[in-house]
């Protein structure tokens, strides 16, 4: 009995490989986020796509890990959030509810990419459905802080951005699978 309660508290505990690839992860994140395309107060940038790719190579615990530790060093001033921003007034400003909603973008997409893996389709309608409540979770905050109308805020924080992040989820899911399948064949990731 006592080595069966050993045997789940040790189970729970994160690989070395596990960690490394979470941070490998949270650091793509820190790296390509910054990098973005401003078309207004909401910029495009490349994170919401390595969120997707976390979640596919790590799944859906670690790859959400991934981004809170994201999230954290963004929130200690390290400059990585779209513009080469950093700190507490960015995630709790107007547009702060759309870096905090990659938390729940990535639990929704990883759950379906879990659950579905064999079938692309399902994977990216999981991806859709986690690129919804981003924009839910993410424009209700911002209607919130700034008292703008709901139809304005969907116009300049969704709108733009449906093309761009439909394209990523593509790009995701045919990458994802692949560089999975690789990372599996070589050992560095458990099937």
């Amino acid at each position: 009995m006592e080595e069966h309660a050993v045997a789940i508290r040790q189970s729970k505990k994160l690989t070395i490989e596990q960690m490394c690839m979470t941070a490998l992860m949270a650091a793509a994140m820190c790296i390509l986020g910054p990098m973005s395309i401003p078309i207004g107060e909401i910029p495009v940038s490349l994170t919401n796509l390595v969120v997707y790719l976390a979640v596919y190579l790590l799944g859906t615990k670690l790859g959400t890990l991934s981004c809170i530790i994201y999230l954290l060093l963004g929130l200690v001033g390290l400059p990585v959030f779209s513009g080469y921003a950093g700190g507490v007034g960015k995630l709790v400003g107007p547009t702060g509810g759309y870096l905090v909603g990659f938390i729940f973008m990535a639990w929704i997409s990883g759950v379906f990419i879990e659950r579905f893996s064999k079938n692309i389709v399902l994977c990216m309608v999981g991806m859709v459905l986690g690129a919804a409540m981003l924009y839910l979770f993410g424009t209700v905050w911002y209607v919130l802080l700034t008292k703008c109308p709901l139809y304005a805020a969907i116009a300049a924080c969704v709108q733009p951005f449906i093309i761009p992040d439909l394209l990523k989820i593509v790009l995701a899911a045919f990458l994802g699978r692949q560089v999975r399948q690789r990372l599996v064949r070589a050992g560095l990731i458990r099937k």
